[in-house]
């Protein structure tokens, strides 16, 4: 048979099936014995062991590797009269000795160790160590070569320490456990071993695999460091204030009253190139990266590019390294003190492909801060400021691993991620008053309404001629005859902070104009950087947030939650103040008033039905969590929903629920605003769409501006205006929210041993961290896979239900719904006896009312291939059995969505349609 099937496009199409049955029967007449091979799917490119039945699933799903027409990794032998330079190759790849992999974690680490100290003049050599590192180099050396115990040819002491460290750090144990199995595993072993006998002793070990951090003294009110000229100081020059803590007279060593531990960025990113698994990867937006319309990656945003016409020559060398920095404040105690806020700032590197960018690996702290900076944040950034403008102006000599050559390495921040708090102390613009927008700044449209700041006049991104414009007691009560605030380049803003008088160390002092006309608050560290006023995009705003806080609002009015709708009395006081939307005002009865529900609110009845719907909606597992458990019906409110929670109900429930619910005047801007976050969350963006997003947002808030009152218009409803813009200039959201920021700090939190230290914990915890991870992730073959939902079938066939390990147990759980593009996405209960509830889950079914999910009966991915090209359940050998958990087939009624996009990943931005 032809292998043209693989360059097929349609999925679904009768060849391309039957081509996935030619090779799922080639790969098992191949390797009979095998339980997994590799998956040559789009996503896992040949890297990856999957399970036979998984690999089909994938290839439908993803799409096999258009190049990949010779299967020579599944068993093919290679022809060489058609192909002279390919070996022949056999159905399994070597195994990697551990021991040759600790080898090579030791080369990466030292990779000119051995060159010749004649060729230190020369530029395309590597120059050699000190003899500091040289005898670092020498003990690793040594325990990758000596054998655990003699005889032993698996593993070497520095083999067998790599793999308890990593199983310590992905278990989080505690060094007294780990001492405890150590000394077990010690016993075990022969008396003349060499493993450590303690924690203390194994870091000793991997001490010159570490990066390592430096602790620096701060103020106790966070005026400045105790850092280069003032490292010698004992009290501050500015408050007086001592730098260390009043102590016992007997007591030989001082404790400082505050200490911030700075992790040097230099090394890590020299760490980058020096490792074979990111060298060639940090060349890739430069080198294989596509540039068309659609833009994948922040290369293809109009900020790097602008970037690279500005400063050619950091942009003629790929290796040059674009950074990203976030902040955000966490409490490392959990509930134990509401008090204490840990700050980390974190770097990562741009210069990676998609599917590296932004992964916990390759995210760096620079900075670790013991309470909230406030404004001194800028107090704190100094040392990673120092270090970025030399990274800048002078660079380092690293050592290419890919190349074996020595470059230049130079380093720019392309932009912040903070939310909206953060913003504030890291841009120094106040994000609270009248010019809380960043963007507009003092051109914003703001005003006091119901009690507090409230931002309007989105007509002035209408068109000059829009009807809207000339509309009055449909908006505010005016006519909109001002065009839209203008756009601040980075020069403008310098030149505006220029003219502030500011206090060392952030503090105003006076202003040449009047405070009314600005809101900065300090002038932030980064204009410090040569390069920072030429960014067309400096800080983010974090979509993340914005998104959640919109939904909070929106939510809250539509359902009339007490506390969070923004139709307040004083919102309806405040419309009879301004004589506009008469039908919203409060209602008088000779000397009584009385709110009455509006019209964009649900009644009690419809709240509850749409409560109830909520809380019967099941998803996948890995798509979103159990929404249902924020949901109280009796209450008529939402509780404990996180930020992915509204995530997915704003794009995916919100727009269905409220259609039969609310006028339809108001439900066509609620699902046009669904719409426009499900679009700007891609993971991939077209131009086109962009622009045409620019304009839907502004129609949106126009809509809402005729709809509800003015105090809805918090900031965050207002900023929502510039995020398309932002999206054209930096790329996918994906790469600037919060998101794996948030993730990354729920770990950090999770290592925290000591609390009366946490920052020191968490410190610690890094280290070893960053020393392993440089290393593969795990020197072991991987472990066994869960069972696929075919393989729990076959053992339901055969009379049984196959015994799962605990973690895997919810995974079992999940509901098979066969291949292609079109799977389902939301279980939900038999319709209620309400109509309006009948009628809106017959139209969300896409099958006819009644139809059974696919029977557990399917055996085989052959079967279950046919019974997907005919677009119907698989067939099964009594259709009047039950299954295991004795229900009757039908029982409970799929519905499904059109998932054009889904995937396996839980991270957000890949949940689209």
């Amino acid at each position: 048979m032809s292998r043209r099937w693989i360059r097929n496009p349609n999925r679904c199409a009768d060849e391309y099936l039957d081509g996935i049955e030619e090779f799922i029967e080639f790969a098992r007449r191949h390797n009979p014995s095998a339980t997994r091979i590799r998956c040559p799917c789009r996503r896992c490119n040949n890297t990856f062991w999957e399970t036979i039945e998984n690999v089909g699933f994938h290839l439908v799903r993803n799409g096999m590797i258009e190049t990949y027409s010779i299967w020579n990794l599944h068993g093919e032998q290679v022809d060489h009269a058609s192909s002279s330079n390919a070996p022949r190759v056999d159905n399994v790849e070597p195994i990697v000795d551990p021991n040759d992999q600790v080898m090579g974690i030791i080369q990466d680490a030292f990779p000119f160790a051995s060159t010749n100290i004649n060729q230190e003049g020369e530029d395309d050599v590597p120059t050699p160590i000190d003899s500091a590192e040289f005898e670092q180099y020498e003990k690793l050396l040594k325990n990758a070569n000596q054998e655990l115990y003699p005889g032993c040819k698996s593993f070497s002491v520095l083999t067998a320490i790599v793999e308890l460290m990593h199983g310590k750090i992905k278990y989080r144990m505690s060094n007294l456990c780990f001492d405890y199995f150590l000394g077990v595993f010690k016993r075990m072993l022969p008396t003349d071993n060499c493993l450590p006998k303690d924690h203390k002793h194994t870091q000793k070990v991997l001490h010159g695999l570490g990066l390592g951090y430096e602790k620096i003294h701060a103020c106790k009110n966070n005026c400045m460091l105790f850092y280069k000229e003032h490292e010698t100081l004992d009290t501050c020059p500015i408050c007086n204030e001592s730098r260390f803590k009043m102590t016992s007279q007997n007591r030989t060593t001082k404790i400082p009253q505050k200490v911030m531990r700075y992790l040097p960025l230099k090394p890590r990113l020299q760490r980058l190139y020096m490792s074979t698994h990111t060298a060639t990867d940090m060349r890739w937006h430069k080198e294989k990266r596509v540039d068309d319309d659609v833009m994948r990656h922040p290369a293809d945003g109009e900020a790097w590019k602008e970037f690279d016409r500005t400063f050619p020559e950091f942009a003629a060398d790929p290796r040059n390294v674009r950074l990203g920095l976030a902040t955000e404040g966490f409490n490392p105690y959990g509930i134990l003190n509401q008090h204490h806020s840990t700050w980390p700032i974190f770097a990562f590197p741009y210069n990676l492909p998609p599917w590296k960018c932004m992964k916990k690996e390759y995210m760096m702290m620079t900075v670790l801060i013991t309470e909230d900076p406030g404004r001194s944040i800028d107090v704190y950034l100094r040392p990673l400021v120092d270090e970025l403008k030399d990274l800048w102006t002078n660079g380092v000599r690293t050592f290419d691993k890919s190349t074996g050559r020595m470059f230049t390495l130079r380093a720019a921040v392309m932009w912040t991620v903070n939310d909206f708090p953060a913003y504030a102390m890291v841009s120094g613009w106040s994000t609270k008053g009248y010019m809380a927008c960043p963007v507009c700044k003092e051109d914003v449209t703001s005003g006091w309404h119901a009690g507090k700041v409230c931002y309007l006049g989105h007509r002035r991104w209408l068109p000059w001629d829009h009807e809207w414009r000339e509309k009055d007691k449909e908006f505010d009560g005016n006519t909109e005859r001002r065009l839209k605030p203008r756009e601040w380049s980075g020069d403008e803003i310098l030149e505006q902070l220029n003219r502030l008088d500011f206090a060392p160390f952030g503090k105003t002092v006076s202003r040449t104009r009047p405070s009314t006309h600005l809101n900065w608050t300090h002038k932030p560290m980064f204009f410090e950087l040569p390069y920072w006023s030429k960014l067309k995009l400096r800080h983010n705003l974090d979509v993340m947030h914005v998104e959640k806080n919109v939904f909070d609002t929106l939510v809250g009015t539509i359902l009339d939650i007490k506390g969070k709708t923004k139709d307040t009395i004083k919102a309806q006081l405040d419309l009879e103040r301004m004589g506009i939307r008469r039908g919203l005002w409060m209602n008088r009865d000779s000397d009584k008033a009385r709110r009455d529900l509006a019209f964009f609110s649900m009644k009690p009845n419809d709240k509850k039905e749409f409560l109830k719907f909520v809380s019967s909606v099941k998803f996948p597992d890995g798509y979103a969590s159990n929404i249902a458990r924020c949901v109280n019906v009796d209450g008529g409110k939402f509780t404990r929903l996180k930020s992915h929670d509204c995530h997915v109900f704003m794009q995916r429930l919100l727009p269905v629920g409220i259609r039969h619910l609310l006028p339809e005047d108001v439900v066509k801007p609620i699902i046009l605003l669904s719409r426009f976050f499900s679009q700007l969350t891609a993971r991939t963006l077209r131009r086109t769409d962009m622009f045409q997003l620019r304009h839907d947002i502004v129609q949106v808030l126009c809509k809402f501006e005729m709809i509800f009152p003015p105090a809805f218009f918090t900031s965050m409803m207002h900023v929502m205006v510039h995020l398309p813009e932002e999206a054209l200039l930096a790329g996918p959201v994906n790469y600037r929210w919060m998101y794996p920021i948030e993730r990354l700090l729920g770990e950090l939190k999770k290592s925290v041993r000591n609390r009366a230290k946490p920052e020191g914990s968490i410190v610690e915890a890094w280290v070893q961290y960053e020393s392993l991870t440089f290393s593969p992730s795990s020197l072991s073959p991987p472990p066994p896979l869960p069972p696929t939902p075919v393989e729990l079938d076959r053992a339901r066939d055969e009379g049984g239900t196959p015994e799962l390990p605990r973690r895997h147990r919810r995974a079992s759980r999940r509901v098979f719904f066969g291949f292609g593009r079109i799977s389902s996405a939301v279980i939900l209960p038999p319709p209620a006896t309400n109509s309006a509830t009948s009628a809106l889950m017959d139209r969300l079914a896409v099958g006819p009312a009644g139809s059974q999910a696919p029977a557990s009966s399917a055996s085989s991915v052959a079967q279950l291939v046919s019974a997907r090209r005919r677009h119907r359940p698989a067939s099964t050998t009594d259709a009047t059995s039950t299954d295991a958990s004795g229900s009757q087939p039908g029982e409970d009624r799929v519905c499904t969505y059109r998932l054009d996009e889904l995937t396996d990943s839980t991270e957000p931005g890949e949940c689209n349609f």
